[in-house]
């Protein structure tokens, strides 16, 4: 029977084969995006699961409570010996330290290769809590000596050009020689940790001294800490143990410490404390189902307007014995043909499209991750649940029909119903469409509101390069003063970082004025010279600028110190003493113009700005608009002059800028993507739709014309239900739309505002896209002669 059913289904498919691939195609843009985001999803929920002990690993972090809760990856340096020392809780606990970009030297092939290399300093219990093991299947790490390494199969092979490389060397930063004690197994793509160079934790001072220490004052992202707890300890009876800390060690500070345990499985669904934000996974698996819905509702209403022309096919049928079962399960096997030719082609533009994907979400799918039985599991529910709901509605609806009116041609499109629904439906697809077009445009309003409107600092045509932080200040003061002479320079300064990098923050304890006590909230410390405002182009608002010292004496601030403090001046700051990380105390000559210390999530900080050699780490080269390759080259030329053993490498710092909001172009290009599916998908539905529209009144149309009627009228017959349609779709989709971007802008402190014209966009393109898909046939039959319309039967 089923064979039957098959059979008779690919006959009748065949004889319609434009509404059969109508039905298909827009059935398999659904299947396709879905399969990505399946993909995507099982990418994201599948992080660290791989290691043995992964429901007692635990990351340690801290909430700051200052004015407000900070959040922190990390603790104290000196936290991890005193966590495993004198607490009962853990196994083992382990620090390590990430650093981006140090340079590397290695041998391969006979020639000294240098390149910049991301480190991770790790001590060696490490890899006993973690399981990253050896190429061999071993666990046997060494880190416990200093200058040694570990490094992974890509590594060694970028770096050497073969795997057999254990008790060789290179060198880091063109001082230390790093002897490797192990190969490592590529890291797992859905490791945290992707780094590929692992350096024992006994060499972290000679790089960063303070993440080194047993200091409880101050806390660096960079170091994080992790801990093998003992089985079955209860988490909220060790995180009340750990309040006592912060009384023993850090008893006057008024930045409040509270550690907590992170664990390991939510680590990277964590957006308190850096992960990835799991409101991008809801947002994602909605759209997945939005665009099955909308190839769901395209089928439905393809198959529901085909019923008044199958209705004499359905008479016969049950006049000749059919039942209303064996009707439904025949519509039902039509549906599925299609959803399986649809699934087949949907697999096949995933797979088309994996590269970019993963190019764009910053991801590592691979076409190997659809071979498994998860994937299968998915994909056959997704066929028979897409069948079953696409294809039973219509089945009912057909198994339906009285054969007698059929036979007798009596049945009108009221009779054999769907008109009310198909209404419903397109309704439904067109919110969703106005829903995704208007989100689409208030994300993209705000990112260009976070990137082009003023930051308070000169951001164009300033050129950021990479400067060794040990660099002496005659040397620096000589090279600033060669690259100032290039044509194309107009100024140069060396910081610590550029106004706005909020990777490059800096907060640290205040106490203003010799008051008593410290302030309850922090300021961010910015280094630059004298040239520093110059360059960024920041105004002094009081004061003046600072002089330059030996050591540092004099400092700007921002107007937001003085709010914070209460004052009604900047002028009343001017001439105050100054003392921040407990033993910098300094004298406040100039306060500037607040600018955006951070992105525009956060609220501007109060900031301090000062010149120290030993915190430069950056030049700051703005450049004017002239010749500006010519200008680079003649920079890179003086820089590896001055530091012929490091790389050359330079930023444009509106491209840092851009960079902040990566997770929010991540968001804009989601929602155009599929934005753009939504819409094709629906107007493929429109179009079959509009053919059957066409073909039921095409002797209406001839009349029509014959009474006097003009391309204009007819154009304006079959559209005007449709915008009617489309107003009502907007007014649901309206309020939704308003209600999900106003929360998802409550995550900003600086925000653009939602307008009703957006929304009014949306519509209006909606209602111009429609017109542009069911144009050509309209046109066709409105331009035909009447005598041939009039003739059809």
């Amino acid at each position: 029977m089923f064979k039957n059913y098959l059979k008779i289904a690919w006959r009748n498919l065949i004889k319609r084969k434009v509404f059969t691939a109508i039905n298909i195609l827009g059935l398999a843009l659904g299947f396709g995006s879905s399969i990505l985001i399946y993909l995507f999803l099982s990418y994201h929920l599948s992080f660290d699961n791989f290691h043995e002990n992964t429901d007692r690993i635990y990351r340690m972090v801290t909430e700051e409570h200052r004015d407000y809760v900070e959040y922190d990856p990390s603790v104290p340096p000196a936290f991890a010996k005193t966590f495993l020392n004198d607490y009962d809780y853990a196994e083992k606990v382990a620090k390590i330290v990430e650093y981006d970009g140090l340079v590397v030297d290695a041998e391969k092939n006979g020639v000294v290769s240098k390149f910049k290399q991301d480190i991770v300093f790790a001590e060696e219990d490490f890899f006993k809590i973690f399981n990253y093991p050896l190429i061999n299947g071993s666990n046997e790490i060494s880190l416990s000596a200093p200058n040694t390494a570990v490094i992974t199969e890509s590594a060694a092979n970028k770096m050497f050009g073969r795997t057999d490389i254990e008790g060789e060397s290179f060198v880091l930063e063109n001082d230390k020689t790093i002897e490797i004690t192990g190969v490592l197994k590529d890291l797992p793509k859905t490791s945290f940790l992707q780094t590929e160079v692992f350096v024992s934790f006994d060499n972290i001072t000679d790089f960063f001294e303070f993440a080194g220490s047993e200091n409880w004052n101050g806390i660096t992202t960079n170091l994080k800490c992790f801990a093998l707890l003992h089985p079955n300890q209860d988490i909220a009876a060790i995180e009340e143990a750990l309040t006592e800390l912060p009384k023993m060690h850090r008893p006057k500070s008024k930045n409040k410490h509270v550690y907590k345990l992170q664990p390991l499985s939510t680590m990277h669904l964590d957006a308190t404390y850096g992960g990835l934000d799991p409101t991008l996974l809801w947002v994602f698996g909605i759209i997945g189902l939005f665009l099955i819905i909308i190839a769901s509702i395209n089928f439905i209403n393809i198959s529901t307007a085909q019923a008044f022309y199958r209705s004499k096919e359905i008479g016969v049928r049950k006049v000749l014995g059919s039942i209303k079962k064996h009707l439904f399960w025949q519509f039902l096997s039509e549906t599925f043909v299609i959803g399986l030719f649809a699934l087949f082609l949907g697999v096949g533009l995933a797979l088309l499209f994996i590269p970019a994907f993963n190019e764009l979400f910053q991801i590592k799918l691979a076409a190997s991750d659809l071979l498994n039985l998860k994937f299968i599991a998915f994909l056959s529910l997704v066929l028979i649940t897409v069948s079953f709901l696409s294809g039973s509605y219509p089945g009912l609806l057909l198994s339906r029909i009285v054969p007698v009116l059929a036979l007798k041609g009596k049945l009108d499109h009221n009779d054999t119903g769907g008109a009310t629904t198909r209404r419903v439906l397109v309704v439904a697809q067109f919110a969703i469409s106005i829903t995704l077009i208007a989100a689409t445009l208030i994300i993209s309003r705000q990112i260009d509101y976070a990137i082009n409107t003023d930051l308070g600092f000169d951001k164009d045509f300033v050129v950021m390069v990479d400067i060794p932080t040990d660099m002496e200040p005659v040397p620096l003061k000589a090279l600033k003063e060669r690259l100032g002479q290039i044509p194309g320079v107009e100024n140069v300064s060396a910081c610590l970082s550029s106004p706005g990098a909020a990777s490059s923050n800096w907060g640290t304890s205040l106490k203003y004025n010799n008051r008593g006590e410290h302030e309850e909230f922090s300021i961010e410390i910015k280094a630059g010279d004298q040239n520093y405002l110059k360059t960024f182009d920041i105004p002094l608002v009081a004061g003046r600028n600072f002089f330059e010292n030996d050591s540092l004496i004099e400092v700007l601030v921002n107007e937001r110190l003085g709010q914070k403090l209460g004052l009604e001046s900047p002028e009343e700051m001017i001439g105050k003493k100054l003392q921040v990380s407990g033993d910098i105390n300094v004298n406040i000559v100039g306060v500037v113009q607040d600018f955006h210390d951070t992105d525009f999530t956060q609220e501007i900080n109060p900031v301090f700005i000062g010149s120290k050699n030993s915190w430069f780490s950056e030049l700051a080269i703005k450049i004017n608009s002239n010749n500006t390759a010519q200008t680079l080259e003649q920079i890179g030329n003086e820089w590896e002059s001055a530091f012929s053993e490091y790389i050359y490498e330079y930023r444009f710092l509106d491209e840092r800028v851009a960079e902040q909001y990566e997770t929010e172009q991540r968001y804009l290009s989601l929602s155009k993507v599929f934005s753009v599916l939504a819409i094709i998908i629906g107007c493929l539905g429109l179009y079959g739709l509009i053919l059957f529209f066409v073909g039921q009144r095409t002797k209406e149309i001839g009349i029509r014309k014959v009474l006097g009627s003009n391309v204009g009228d007819i154009l304006t017959l079959f559209t005007a239900d449709f915008f009617k349609l489309i107003i009502v779709a907007g007014a649901f989709a309206t309020p939704i739309a308003w209600y999900l971007m106003e929360q998802w802008l409550q995550g900003y402190a600086y925000r653009t505002e939602i307008h009703w014209w957006i929304f009014a966009l949306a519509m209006i393109s909606i209602m111009i896209i429609t017109l542009i898909t069911i144009s050509y046939q309209t046109l066709k039959v409105a331009l035909a002669s009447p005598v041939k319309s009039l003739r059809t039967e």
